[in-house]
């Protein structure tokens, strides 16, 4: 087996936690390699370095996706376990004596349960033990110890060359695994009655039972007991409380609908008298080569007489005597940092350092002044109690802690929080690794001017605080120096404002596979480092970017959702919008007189407002559905905008509606829609702090309401040359087409024609601060119409 250490980090692995006896803890974790397997572990004393004691020791998933390794610590005997392991897809079963400094396979037995010899010689075949646990809490599992009854152990298993899976038959040993016995050919649910005095078997069975097996001879022989009178589907066995107990119960059910019977077994009339002294004998604990010193000690245990019919009683205590051993070779493990060359037979035990640890290399906690030992590669077993003799470890050399330089400077927050707000408290904390720290300087220079000296700074853990009152990026430095040598450490701190807002412009109308620009714009406006997440469709993987904009195709028609989250550390917004993708469609540019520019804040609630009063009002004076008409506002000065024609679904009839409204001449290049509107109502709102969202509301409801204002869609015959016409001469008159509205004192006409009906209303007037002229390019709208 190949050697190696580690320095556990739990969160990196799966870990299995098998032992903490004795101030040591034992692991099975399970490495990146492994998908079935895993390590086992031993800790040092103080449970920070931990060696490698047994590769590749096979584990079970359950059905709750909790992991289970075939490891068993064996009850009794301190320093026994038995463990599964598994190489080249073979699973073989393995004992320790010594908490896992040597591991050997089971002695198989040499007769079978029937006194026939067994044709099965080591290391070619061994007996192997099935290590599970019971799914049923009320039974044994398929390996049963008691601490009251040590050496007694009784397991289901196989001998052969490896573990099989569907072969269960029992054995049984009295000595702690020296040497076995076979007991039956299939499992049993084993309870220990007395101390192990008395040991009672149920096969393990989907059929209704009415006998049990016992023995009283520690499985030499087994007699039976039938212990109802009608056959039981055994759901399990409980004991008494207390291990000298001789009343167990049996409880399962007659049928599937039946309730639980409870059958209770009383073996005390077996037994006629309490045991004395005479009744016991002793045995020795012995490994599997015969050698009685065992973790440092010889251990003798007291056991009942074959021939002795006696309860051994709450007085009974199976521990005998104990001396300890001289320390030899095998009381010691390898070190941290050393192993074993198996290879190196020359050799033997030896243990060799390995290529990554040098020995004489001072600990992390080494300060100048004091001294440390350096490791000769061993170390005593944990709990040995061997006295005298070899001693390993006496070898070692003393030295002085050098100054060393600092090494493994780490800089952070209190929090972890990398972004903040201007005005924040930030606690920094400074930790080093390696090195001498009594005569290092720590340089501190918090990225906007202030810079400060500390001594002893990671020894104190003297707080840095510090406030940023600025936005920006800061970089704070760190450098420990003393005479040996210096180290640095470097963070970037974030002061920013959390966004508020978001707002995602994209033209609400595509073609399809053409270009579309998707543009973000984030409130406030000085927020830096913001990342922009783009979702497009029903795609679950973003696109990420830190520019505000993206360039987007769409290769189907329909609508689309495309959402942004806009986020820089300290916050997250988001804002989504549907685009229609089209195969066809016409845009018609619009533009609006210089006198809107005034009232035009450049903000994206304000271009969609204005863009809905558009839509509204040219769906009125036209006909054509608002579905079909969609006005959008494009950012910037002078104000303008794009009028998206859909394809309407009833095609010809639309059209026509349209052409009866709005009569086309070859002629024409221009129709306009003037918006008069009532300024000083827009501007009041402005000056008594409405801000742009009060004007664009004032807008809705003043075109919503025709209040204040009249709408008057025209045309003109032809086109003065180098300059927009507002108005036609009164003597230049053709056909009108009207639309009536009711006339209130807040209401005014809606006139489609060449002219106004007041006659007053002229040129001037609409070219005056107190109106807005839409200007339409007719051309573009006869190609819709003619299309």
């Amino acid at each position: 087996m190949k050697s190696s250490n580690t320095e556990i980090k739990p969160y990196k692995y799966d870990v299995q936690i098998v032992s903490t006896d004795e101030n040591q803890v034992f692991l099975a974790l399970q490495e990146w390699y492994q998908t079935d397997t895993y390590n086992l572990y031993q800790s040092d004393p103080q449970g920070v370095y931990y060696s490698l004691v047994l590769e590749n020791v096979r584990s079970t998933k359950q059905p709750e996706e909790s992991v289970l390794t075939d490891i068993l610590e064996v009850r009794g005997v301190k320093g026994v376990f038995l463990a599964n392991q598994k190489v080249d897809g073979k699973v073989t079963t393995l004992i320790t004596y010594n908490k896992g400094r040597d591991w050997e396979p089971l002695n198989p037995p040499t007769n079978d349960m029937n006194g026939k010899p067994v044709n099965c010689k080591p290391p070619e075949c061994q007996l192997h033990l099935h290590l599970r646990w019971a799914d049923n809490p009320y039974v044994s599992g398929t390996v049963h110890t008691k601490d009251s009854a040590p050496g007694l152990i009784m397991g289901a298993g196989n001998i052969g060359s490896q573990l099989v899976e569907y072969k269960e038959e029992m054995y049984i040993t009295s000595d702690c695994g020296r040497t076995w016995r076979q007991v039956f050919e299939e499992e049993h649910h084993i309870l220990y009655l007395d101390h192990g005095g008395v040991i009672v078997a149920i096969k393990d069975t989907s059929i209704p039972l009415k006998v049990l097996k016992f023995s009283i001879d520690e499985g030499w022989t087994w007699s039976t007991h039938s212990f109802t009178n009608t056959s039981v589907f055994v759901d399990g066995l409980l004991s008494e409380p207390g291990d000298e107990t001789l009343v167990m119960t049996v409880f399962g059910h007659i049928s599937y609908r039946s309730d639980w019977e409870l059958v209770k077994v009383d073996f005390r009339q077996s037994f006629p008298r309490q045991c004395t002294e005479a009744d016991y004998d002793s045995w020795k604990l012995t490994d599997l080569q015969g050698e009685k010193c065992i973790m440092g000690q010889e251990r003798s245990y007291r056991k009942r007489k074959e021939s002795a019919l006696c309860i051994k009683g709450k007085s009974y205590t199976s521990a005998l005597m104990s001396k300890p051993c001289q320390c030899t070779e095998k009381d010691f493990n390898c070190d941290y940092g050393f192993e074993r060359a198996q290879s190196l037979k020359a050799e033997g035990d030896r243990c060799f350092a390995d290529f990554w640890h040098d020995p004489d290399a001072p600990p992390d906690d080494c300060h100048l002044g004091h001294t440390y030992e350096s490791s000769t590669g061993y170390r005593k077993v944990m709990s040995d109690l061997c006295e005298g003799g070899v001693n390993k470890q006496q070898s070692s050399k003393q030295h002085t802690c050098p100054m060393l330089p600092p090494r493994g400077l780490q800089l952070g927050i209190k929090g972890q929080m990398l972004a903040v707000s201007p005005g924040d408290d930030i606690t920094f904390i400074v930790h080093q690794e390696q090195g001498d720290t009594s005569s290092t300087k720590y340089q501190v220079d918090l990225g906007d001017g202030v810079r400060a000296i500390y001594q002893n700074l990671t020894v104190t853990d003297e707080p840095i605080q510090h406030r940023y009152e600025r936005l920006g990026v800061y970089r704070v430095t760190v450098k420990a120096e003393n005479p040996a040598g210096h180290d640095q450490a470097t963070l970037y701190i974030q002061v920013t404002d959390p966004l508020q807002e978001v707002h995602l412009e994209v033209v609400p109308i595509a073609r399809r596979n053409q270009e579309v620009n998707l543009s973000a714009v984030v409130l406030p406006t000085e927020a830096n480092f913001t990342v922009f997440y783009w979702w497009i469709g029903g795609s679950l993987q973003p696109t990420l970017t830190l520019d505000s904009s993206l360039i987007v195709r769409f290769p189907e028609t329909g609508e689309v959702s495309v959402t942004v989250q806009a986020s820089n550390g300290r916050s997250m917004v988001q804002d989504t919008r549907v685009v229609r993708v089209f195969d066809h469609f016409q845009v018609i540019p619009l533009s609006f007189s210089k006198n809107l520019d005034r009232l035009n804040p450049n903000i994206p609630e304000w271009r969609e407002d204005v863009g809905q009063v558009v839509t509204r009002i040219l769906a009125k004076l036209t006909g054509i559905p608002q579905d079909s008409l969609v006005t959008m506002v494009k950012p910037g000065l002078p104000t303008t905008a794009d009028l998206y024609l859909l394809p309407p679904e009833d095609t010809q009839t639309t059209r026509k509606v349209l052409v009866d409204k709005v009569t086309t001449n070859t002629d024409t290049n221009y129709v306009y829609l003037c918006v008069y509107l009532i300024y000083l109502i827009c501007v009041s709102g402005l000056h008594s702090g409405g801000g742009p969202g009060v004007w664009a509301l004032a807008v809705i409801l003043l075109l919503s309401l025709l209040a204040s204002g009249a709408f008057v869609l025209y045309k003109f015959k032809r086109k003065l040359p180098g300059r927009n016409v507002y108005a036609q001469m009164h003597n230049e008159k053709e056909q009108e087409m009207t639309s009536p509205v009711n006339h209130s004192e807040d209401t005014q006409n809606i006139i489609q024609g060449e002219e106004f009906i007041d006659d007053d209303l002229d040129s001037q007037t609409l070219g005056n601060h107190s109106g807005v002229v839409l200007s339409i390019n007719s051309r573009e709208l006869h190609s819709y119409l003619t299309s």
